[in-house]
């Protein structure tokens, strides 16, 4: 099958791999030529992935039986509309399902509609001094999140990217200002995790739990970047999840999907899930409408289940199995000097690709072009893949021992220590709960 990829992420580069272990000839589509997608796409185009005419010229070209669509701004742009509209069917939401993700407001009240649990209290406000006014009668700590896409970005909360309830105020000030309108949410304490799944627009079923590190440094210093890495256990779960709070995660996630199908808006494709596990239990930060990055690394090495199988599955609404291996996996990324605020841009590094394979870990390109030359976001992801968590995360530490260059990265990702630290801090939530091993 002829398979139409959009994106050259690191994300997208696993995807690909996936897809042509599966069997399909692949096809790419993106900003730069991604190293890794080079070697296995039989045919490359260069295009920005928002711009839907000329990515429907060049499936049309390649006369594509199916696309897949990786990062989050083409579906905003509709591509999924138009690639469907022309008779490829696509493997992602449409630009009115996708609102999930990009109209933060839409999923708030899309939850609060349909009763959906794990929701948060949460405001839109167009006016400065409605804002101020509720956030000083709310009185306790508030997020603040500006519409569309952010890449993650651009939140900000009291008592960790903001002082105080003062500085979220005039935070908020400024995109009502800038946007014409913010949204306001309370503040939710606790552990974040990610889950995601695959939907048909009826049934759901889910992939590995994964935790992120967004911060830049390590410790969780630091600005907060697309992710530095993540880690998943052998077991699907994460060490400060039971079970319980498992599927009362899982059930948010099927409300959600069943939400959308009663609204006439029915979402097929990825749906994942960013929940803040609370005392109380999960809740939803928010919802991403693709696969995470660095989440997809973690889960599609161990998927056993055919992707093209389940991507058929997905569009023509027969979705009925997803299989993965007991493996615990460890996802480290390298990034330019000076990212995510003043990247490095334009010099080489050398990746020792062979030697990288000796260790046992995996190498996905992301930022990077054809030439090794830094493009200034997340350059390459090392993974490592065991039957435990410590083995996993050796075995990525070495593997990045082959790359040379003006990078970095975070030493802590997926080890012992950080899991603990995360532990650590539910408990001293008040959780009360038996943590698995990982």
């Amino acid at each position: 099958m002829r398979v139409l990829l959009i994106g050259g992420g690191g994300r997208e580069n696993a995807i690909g791999e996936a897809l042509v272990n599966a069997g399909a000839e692949l096809y790419v589509i993106s900003k730069h030529r991604n190293p890794g997608l080079l070697r296995l796409a039989k045919d490359y185009g260069i295009a920005k992935e928002t711009d839907v005419l000329k990515v429907l010229g060049y499936a049309e070209k390649w006369n594509v039986e199916l696309a897949f669509i990786g990062p989050e701004a083409p579906l905003e742009a509709g591509i999924v509309n138009a690639l469907e509209e022309a008779g490829i069917p696509v493997v992602g939401p449409s630009r009115e399902a996708a609102q999930l993700e990009t109209n933060k407001a839409f999923a708030r009240s899309l939850m609060e509609r349909h009763d959906i649990p794990g929701r948060k209290l949460f405001r839109v406000f167009d006016s400065i001094e409605e804002m101020k006014r509720w956030i000083d009668d709310f009185g306790r700590p508030v997020v603040v999140k500006p519409f569309g896409l952010t890449g993650g970005k651009g939140v900000k909360v009291v008592g960790y990217q903001l002082r105080d309830n003062e500085e979220a105020k005039a935070y908020a000030e400024g995109l009502i200002r800038k946007d014409g309108r913010v949204l306001i949410e309370e503040r939710t304490d606790g552990v974040e995790f990610t889950f995601q799944v695959f939907t048909d627009g009826k049934r759901v079923l889910p992939m590995p739990l994964v935790q992120d590190y967004p911060h830049a440094y390590e410790n969780d210093e630091g600005p907060i970047t697309g992710g530095m890495g993540s880690y998943s256990c052998s077991n699907h779960l994460l060490p400060f999840v039971m079970k319980d709070d498992y599927e009362k995660a899982l059930k948010t996630l099927k409300a959600t999907v069943e939400a959308m199908r009663k609204e006439g808006i029915p979402y097929k494709g990825i749906l994942y899930g960013q929940f803040m596990l609370s005392k109380e239990g999960p809740v939803i930060i928010e919802y991403n409408a693709r696969f995470g990055d660095p989440e997809a690394m973690n889960v599609l090495p161990l998927l056993r289940t055919s992707l093209l199988e389940i991507a058929e599955g997905i569009v023509d609404g027969s979705l009925c199995r997803a299989e993965f291996e007991k493996k615990a996996t460890v996802v480290k990324y390298l990034a330019p000097r000076g990212y995510p605020e003043n990247p490095v841009k334009g010099a080489r590094i050398e990746v020792d690709e062979k030697a990288i394979a000796e260790t046992g870990a995996k190498l996905y390109y992301a930022s990077i072009d054809e030439n090794l030359t830094l493009l200034g976001s997340r350059a390459l992801a090392i993974v490592g893949i065991a039957d435990t968590l410590e083995e996993a995360e050796r075995i990525a530490a070495a593997g990045i021992g082959y790359v040379r260059g003006e990078l970095f990265y975070r030493k802590d990702v997926g080890t012992r220590r950080s899991v603990e630290k995360r532990i650590q801090l539910m408990k001293e939530l008040g959780k009360e709960f038996e943590p698995f091993g990982c």
